[in-house]
């Protein structure tokens, strides 16, 4: 009597296990409620922004941007800004690197970063105050001078470019010296003590250590801050000239919106503004393998 055949049923792994070999496991739900709530406060906004831009109240689908680039008044606010956005960033980006190596070797780091950062607890509104009453033509600097005889007559120091151009450094410095003092204490001191130890002098070990490895984080800085600068509203209203030399495109938008009621026009010119920042921080992303030697293996950690 011959014995029955019972078949075999190989099961294959279960849904869990595929899902867990392309990386979807419980550790990743973890991350769900982070996406959908980026989705709906970020992706959301943008994609009806957008779709808004392409239904002006009159003219075809695009003639909201045909507008903006054809009157000069508009798209002049471009310059403007970038005018504005990249000497700040530049600027906060120099001063930011001497101080961030000079604190990394204070013994109360702690402290001083403090009272650097002090300033971005304030607000940008409440710094054009301050400014104000400090630089206007009755502030105490222009009283001072007037006092000791420096000046005759108040110096101009706010209601133009360089009142904006001092509230976005002040506002700015304190979140790109904390980005640079990152990368700063980041490096490992051996690499400047052996360059140090075969004789290379100051110059030289920032040149060759240190500058090529904080290259990468010199540019996520800058891209980070330069759009910080770019959106300035508040500081061209109040320390600038809003019709003149420090119409930002912020204020372009702003307009269109609160004072025309036309909220496509104003979603187009936010599309035009997030457009010149993407292509500015893909520029300098691209940029900086220009000047980044080799991978980064001098961090601590």
């Amino acid at each position: 009597m011959h014995q029955a055949l019972v078949p075999t049923i190989i099961h294959g792994p279960s849904l869990r296990q595929r899902l867990a070999a392309r990386g979807f496991d419980s550790v990743t739900l973890l991350v769900l409620p982070a996406a959908i709530f980026s989705l709906c406060l970020f992706v959301y906004p943008f994609a009806f922004g957008l779709v808004l831009s392409f239904e002006p109240k009159s003219g075809g689908w695009l003639a909201n941007y045909e507008r903006f680039f054809a009157d000069s008044f508009l798209y002049e606010t471009i310059a403007k800004t970038l005018w504005l956005a990249v000497p700040v960033t530049l600027l906060n980006l120099v001063l930011a690197v001497p101080v961030a190596f000079r604190v990394r070797l204070m013994r109360h780091q702690r402290l001083l970063t403090t009272i650097l950062v002090l300033p971005i607890t304030l607000g940008t509104v409440l710094v054009a105050e301050g400014l104000l009453n400090y630089l206007g033509p009755q502030g105490w600097l222009n009283r001072t001078l007037m006092t000791f005889g420096l000046i005759s007559q108040p110096l101009k120091l706010v209601h133009n470019y360089w009142g904006v151009f001092a509230s976005l450094v002040i506002t700015g410095f304190p979140f790109t010296f904390l980005l640079t003092l990152s990368y700063v204490t980041g490096i490992d001191p051996a690499l400047e003590q052996a360059a140090a130890t075969l004789g290379a002098s100051a110059s030289q070990r920032f040149r060759h250590i240190y500058l090529p490895l904080l290259m990468p984080g010199f540019a996520i800085t800058f891209c980070l801050s330069f759009v910080q600068a770019f959106s300035v509203f508040p500081s061209a209203v109040l320390l600038g000239a809003p019709a003149g030399p420090t119409r930002v495109i912020s204020i372009a938008a702003y307009q269109a919106a609160f004072e025309e009621y036309d909220y496509s026009m104003a979603s187009a010119i936010a599309m035009i503004m997030g457009f010149v920042q993407l292509a500015i921080v893909v520029g300098v992303l691209a940029s900086r393998g220009l000047f980044y030697r080799g991978p980064a293996s001098g961090a601590k950690g």
